[in-house]
């Protein structure tokens, strides 16, 4: 019986192990550690751990999943549906066929299992296990936002505040309320990061009911009530809240059909307090804009350095030692976010944003994106041989294309990490 119940530990440490392991095949990846481990098994049984962790990386139909259990399609299509309905898997339906697909931790399950009050799991318990394995451990904030060039968000500006000049050179896909006119589905959660704050103690008195899901994505969530279907009228209203509340829009680092735009504070929300914690290593990119202070009109209140999320504004010494000494506001433009915030918090009108020495370029898709990610991690072979989801052309296209679209570098280290992956085959 003793034999037995040793064989059960690591039958159950091997089925976690494969989890992370099969979690960390994507760009968005969760760097092991213990606090890791226990946050795994409170979200999944050991059981669905085994099952997971053959999924494959790209999107895939039961069908697929059946194969790569080996269990009958209603079995498996009972185990899918009841792993969707509590947002570990996302629940997409097209034109071809039904898809789902496993979520990276962040933007993904990690949120969702935090995006509603209350249901399926114990979230005190979890929201101090994000807290121990996102605000006091460091490796996953690092791997997330600082491991590849290629970013996985990126801030949408305040439009509030936008010149009749600033109009001129912004471009749709830089505008929030273009992405919600524009999106196919969209859905309304709670915030992850305030949620999680509120468990610790430390939330602030920013709204819960901030976070937005576009497209496929939003599909499943609205399905499984983990998020409620909202129309592009009622967004735009919680998109005025937010400014209302001086929170900075963060989304999807791309330019067509982002899957999510989260109104963040500076308190709570994790790609904030990582603009502070780190400074000017950006962990999303930036607006093509910066703001410019008007020290002749400044009134010197001081509303703009506190309302700033990011204290990328400070109060300097001028003519230090004069007679004439003062002091002004001065922004880091190394650490700015370019979101606006501070423009809309001065009511002299002394602060405007300007463009950009060097425009930001961002990626046309999420495939894009992931590809992009996936290249400066060195983990392109994940996405190409993805054996068990090799049968959807349309996915190995799409990835192809977007490698085909890329400049001559790019390519070859694309080039390079397949050629590796190839020679593994032949040497095994």
């Amino acid at each position: 019986m003793e034999g037995s119940e040793d064989v059960s530990h690591l039958v159950a440490k091997d089925a976690y192990k494969s989890l992370e392991e099969r979690i960390n095949k994507y760009p968005q990846g969760a760097p092991k550690s213990e606090t890791l481990n226990e946050i795994l098994k409170l979200l999944f049984s050991e059981r669905e751990a085994d099952l997971v962790s053959k999924l494959p990386v790209r999107p895939f139909n039961s069908a697929r999943a059946s194969k790569a259990w080996k269990l009958p399609l209603d079995e498996t299509e009972k185990i899918l549906e009841e792993l969707a309905s509590r947002a570990i898997l996302l629940d997409m339906e097209t034109k071809e066929d039904r898809l789902f697909m496993l979520p990276p931790p962040m933007a993904g399950f990690f949120e969702f299992s935090l995006m509603r009050i209350g249901k399926n799991v114990n979230q005190k318990a979890l929201a101090e296990l994000y807290y121990q394995y996102l605000n006091v451990e460091e490796d996953f904030v690092k791997d997330l936002f600082y491991s590849t060039d290629t970013k996985l968000g990126r801030v949408y500006v305040n439009e509030s505040v936008l010149s009749r000049e600033n109009t001129v050179s912004i471009l749709d896909y830089e505008r929030a309320s273009h992405i919600i006119k524009s999106a196919s589905h969209i859905a309304l959660g709670d915030c992850y990061c305030r949620h999680k704050m509120l468990h610790m103690n430390q939330a602030c008195n920013a709204p819960l009911d901030v976070c937005l899901t576009f497209g496929g994505a939003a599909q499943s969530l609205i399905k499984y009530g983990y998020a409620r279907e909202i129309d592009a009228s009622e967004c735009l209203d919680v998109l005025e809240r937010s400014y209302e509340y001086k929170l900075v829009q963060c989304g999807e680092n791309v330019q067509n059909n982002p899957t999510f735009i989260c109104n963040c504070c500076g308190c709570c929300c994790e790609a904030l307090l990582a603009a502070k914690k780190f400074g000017n290593l950006h962990p999303v990119e930036t607006t093509n804009f910066i703001p410019s202070i008007n020290h002749e009109t400044c009134v010197k209140c001081g509303r703009c350095l506190r309302d700033c999320p990011i204290d990328a504004i400070s109060k300097v010494k001028v003519d230090e030692g004069k007679s004439t000494e003062r002091f002004e506001y001065q922004v880091n433009e190394e650490v700015c976010l370019g979101c606006g915030v501070c423009v809309r918090a001065c009511f002299n009108k002394s602060i405007m944003l300007k463009n950009r020495g060097k425009r930001v370029i961002t990626p046309v898709n999420s495939v894009h994106r992931v590809v992009l990610q996936a290249i400066e991690k060195g983990q392109l072979q994940d996405l190409i041989f993805d054996n068990q989801a090799f049968g959807s052309h349309r996915a190995m296209a799409a990835i192809l294309q977007a490698i085909l679209n890329l400049p001559p570098l790019k390519q070859a280290m694309a080039s390079e990490q397949m050629k590796s992956k190839y020679l593994a085959k032949l040497l095994k």
